[in-house]
């Protein structure tokens, strides 16, 4: 009888398990990308209130602190809008933020920072998520020689074509190096699902570039790209708490519905889905930031 109590206990562990793994993949899939969407939005408000501040459309001087720094080629805040970049080929249109670390990717593309600025000489490079957070670069495997790309900044719009469209390593940084002509390189995970290696598309610049604020700053090499796509290992102290908390939760509303009637047991149980599972959402997004920034 004790070891039909051990089977069935284990079994009750891995059912559970299961379950919680289903619930994660539900949330990476698509609570990663209404929490993006949401971001977006915001992100998508503040740049249009920097363009319509900008010198460009009549404003000698703008009020906005961000259409300040755009207007002028400087780079903003790390999170902060940069650019919009529209792909028609594979009908992408987001905005892309400054920075590429894990919490600036989880609002959109970002931009890496040791790079030129959209539409300035050199390589300009941006990453972003291939499956979650609403997974901008889902379809980058789709661009061919020809096709087109469009970042538009308070300094103008620029148009670069497609050049080549190729897979690294995650420790591959020479994607980023920089370059003597006006380029773009794009990098994301690959293949879908996956962070065992990086997908690359890079374009040629066909507009007139516009030049780097004065003075010049000539941006550094990044060592490799698996740096700022790696997960942050700060996250553990949250994920474990949040994972406690839920698990307690769980085991407590086992404790009071095991010795009552089935029909106040399921009435027990039901109480407990929705504490539970908000729960569960913060424990999934203190985990989420452990996986590659741009899985």
């Amino acid at each position: 009888m004790t070891v039909w109590r051990i089977v069935g206990a284990v079994g009750r562990t891995l059912v559970g398990f299961g379950i919680l793994v289903l619930l994660f993949t539900a949330y990476l899939l698509w609570g990663t990308g209404l929490s993006e969407s949401s971001h977006q939005h915001d992100l998508r408000h503040q740049f249009d209130k920097a363009l319509s501040d900008s010198p460009t459309i009549g404003t000698s001087s703008p009020a906005d602190p961000l259409a300040k720094e755009l207007a002028a080629g400087n780079a903003p805040a790390e999170g902060k809008p940069l650019a919009e970049l529209v792909i028609p080929k594979i009908g992408l249109r987001t905005v892309v933020v400054q920075g590429t670390g894990t919490d600036d990717l989880h609002l959109g593309p970002g931009h890496y920072t040791n790079t030129p600025l959209p539409g300035q000489p050199g390589n300009v490079a941006i990453a972003g998520h291939r499956t979650t957070y609403g997974a901008p670069f889902y379809n980058l495997n789709e661009l061919q020689p020809g096709d087109l790309v469009q970042l538009t900044t308070l300094q103008g719009r620029f148009t670069y074509s497609v050049t080549r469209n190729f897979i690294v390593s995650p420790s591959d940084g020479s994607v980023l190096d920089t370059s003597a002509t006006a380029m773009l390189t794009l990098t994301t995970c690959n293949p879908r699902f996956s962070a065992s290696q990086r997908l690359v598309v890079q374009a040629a610049l066909t507009s007139t570039p516009v030049p780097a604020p004065s003075p010049s700053v000539t941006p550094k090499k990044v060592k490799t790209s698996s740096q700022s796509l790696a997960g942050e290992q700060g996250a553990w102290g949250g994920a474990a708490a949040w994972g406690a908390g839920a698990l307690a939760l769980g085991v407590a509303a086992w404790f009071v519905a095991r010795r009552r009637r089935r029909s106040i047991r399921w009435a027990v149980c039901g109480a407990a889905v929705l504490p539970v599972l908000v729960v569960l959402f913060f424990f999934f997004e203190n985990v989420s930031p452990l996986l590659p920034a741009s899985y």
